[in-house]
């Protein structure tokens, strides 16, 4: 499976961003997807995922400012970012689990003035 992430960069506090990623390859339909983050410093934590029936699970950090939702036919998953503080501020990392586990590459959210 591969994953192509792509939607970071740089907002200031308050504001938001999109992030997608698409994953393609030999997918199996059960599956779950979701973003990871890292902070410089920090270990990789979860930020919310999303299995391929509807669950979804958020990180008590994000709860209320970050939504996930996916496109089961495009074999995407978005994670919409509102209300963005500093902390946010880190390396967003896009992962499946299916019949294996796999990671995008990463893209950099800063949030700053």
């Amino acid at each position: 499976v591969q994953l192509q992430a792509s939607g970071g960069g740089l907002v200031q506090p308050g504001g938001s961003l999109r992030l997608s990623c698409a994953a393609s390859g030999n997918i199996f339909s059960v599956n779950v997807m979701g973003w990871y983050r890292q902070a410089p410093g920090k270990q990789r934590e979860l930020v919310a995922n999303m299995h391929s029936a509807g669950s979804t699970n958020y990180a008590d950090s994000v709860k209320g400012r970050f939504t996930i939702s996916r496109d089961n036919a495009k074999n995407t998953v978005y994670l919409q970012m509102n209300v963005l503080k500093p902390e946010d501020t880190a390396v967003y990392y896009c992962n499946f689990i299916g019949r294996g586990t796999f990671w995008g590459q990463g893209t950099l959210v800063t949030v700053s003035s």
